[in-house]
């Protein structure tokens, strides 16, 4: 099936090429429309980005070729915290990796999204670790990937090992580590990445912070918080203390989006679970 793109009132007049750049359709994504056979379509006919749209038009797009993922029949429901036509945003657990891999097949939230929309390629718009909770946010058609990309918002809470302030902002940049393909580090030579955070709570052992990543590089929160010398609870890879929690805690509590179904600007969140509420009493 198409994906259809409906021409908004402001869309009204323009070209549809206009339209889909403004939509968050890369360069990319417009050029495989234009070279797949019946890319793009009105009514039947076929469609180019020169051409005009008005209005309540609906513009057929030909869907990406992203393959559909195994449904596991015996996987446990993943609770749904908020759904629309064009998004859902699922409330991920601890220990249930995003995407499939050589070792995790059949138990991803990818799988559970084939479960539950039967056919429907998988397109989450952010990440988590898999033992990273909260809130991950799928695109249920390209067109809503594309208006999602790189235009979300996101928080966190952690429980790191001591007291690092009220507030701070870490500017460090991040690298792989050359000894292997997981590990980060910081160093001088890595991309830019900043965090912002704010200490909730505090206790003899942890604090509960309010994360905000300004950047999205791969085991930032982790990393920074490791390199200013207050690790995650549970974070055995970057040095964490194991001894209360055996995963790090970490969780995205909250997702902001203006969603493509309705054009409102949606924050959903997400409670923090008990695991981690029980390392600040």
């Amino acid at each position: 099936m198409p994906d259809k793109l409906v021409i908004r009132p402001e869309e009204d007049g323009k070209s549809l090429g206009e339209v889909l750049r403004k939509r968050g359709f890369s360069r990319r994504l417009r050029c495989r429309l234009k070279r797949t056979e019946g890319g793009m379509s009105r009514d039947g006919e076929l469609i180019r980005t020169v051409d005009k749209v008005f209005e309540g038009e609906e513009i057929d797009l030909a869907p990406e070729e992203i393959p559909t993922l195994e449904a596991s029949t015996d996987i446990p429901d993943v609770p749904v915290l908020y759904e629309d036509r064009e998004v859902v945003v699922f409330d991920k657990p601890a220990g249930m990796p995003v995407h499939p891999s050589i070792k995790h097949q059949g138990d991803t939230l990818g799988n559970y999204f084939a479960k539950r929309y039967k056919g429907l390629p998988f397109r989450p718009v952010n990440r988590l670790d898999r033992c990273t909770s909260g809130c991950v946010i799928v695109a249920k058609s390209q067109f809503s990937a594309a208006a999602l990309q790189g235009r979300f918002g996101k928080k966190y809470l952690a429980v790191c090992c001591g007291d690092p302030g009220e507030t701070g902002k870490i500017d460090a940049p991040i690298a792989r580590a050359e000894d292997s393909i997981i590990t980060r580090c910081v160093r001088e030579d890595g991309k830019e990445a900043s965090t912002l955070f704010r200490r909730l709570r505090t206790g003899e052992k942890y604090s509960l912070c309010e994360v905000t990543p300004l950047t999205g590089r791969t085991h930032q929160i982790r990393v920074h918080f490791a390199h200013i010398g207050f690790p995650l609870a549970g974070d055995s890879l970057y040095g964490g203390s194991t001894e209360d929690i055996g995963r790090q805690a970490l969780h995205c509590i909250s997702v902001s989006f203006v969603s493509p179904d309705d054009d409102e600007n949606h924050i959903i969140s997400s409670p923090l679970p008990a695991d981690m509420e029980s390392l600040i009493p």
